[in-house]
């Protein structure tokens, strides 16, 4: 088993885990291989130190094996609020699929009671939202969250 630290064009970091080398290259020239924070499939592998186990004991530092890059703590922090953030909006809200724009006009104009929705909406749908005067935030949702959470 394969653990490599990967990234995407957006500087999301994350692991992924794999059978082999050639495993990990198969997945991701068929675009199997997505960023769990915005979803994009251009990803990379990030260097990583190979670990030499020459029998140290547990805790000793390995011979021969260059540290490790800590990941940036402040770009973890911002990943791990904004992962919260989405939860909660995916927890608070009620989820109207394709009739997003028709379900929040007929909130905001009295129609239906007013609640906390979500769903999908064209960039011109959104725009005409906007345009109303009815407030509305594109908010992108890893795959990994639109599921169920294992």
């Amino acid at each position: 088993m394969k653990v490599l630290n990967l990234q995407c064009v957006h500087q999301h970091g994350f692991e992924g885990w794999f059978a082999s080398e050639d495993d990990f290259r198969s997945q991701l020239a068929r675009q199997l291989v997505a960023c769990p924070v915005c979803g994009d499939t251009a990803v990379a592998k990030l260097p990583s130190a190979p670990r030499l186990n020459l029998g140290a004991t547990a805790g000793a530092a390995e011979v021969g094996a260059p540290a490790q890059a800590e990941p940036d703590p402040k770009v973890a922090a911002r990943q791990a609020a904004w992962l919260k953030m989405v939860r909660h909006v995916m927890a608070n809200t009620e989820d109207v699929g394709e009739k997003f724009a028709e379900e929040a006009r007929r909130i905001h104009y009295g129609e239906t009671e007013e609640r906390n929705i979500r769903g999908q909406a064209s960039r011109e749908d959104t725009e005409a939202l906007l345009d109303e005067g009815i407030a509305v935030l594109p908010l992108p949702v890893p795959a990994g969250l639109k599921g169920p959470l294992q």
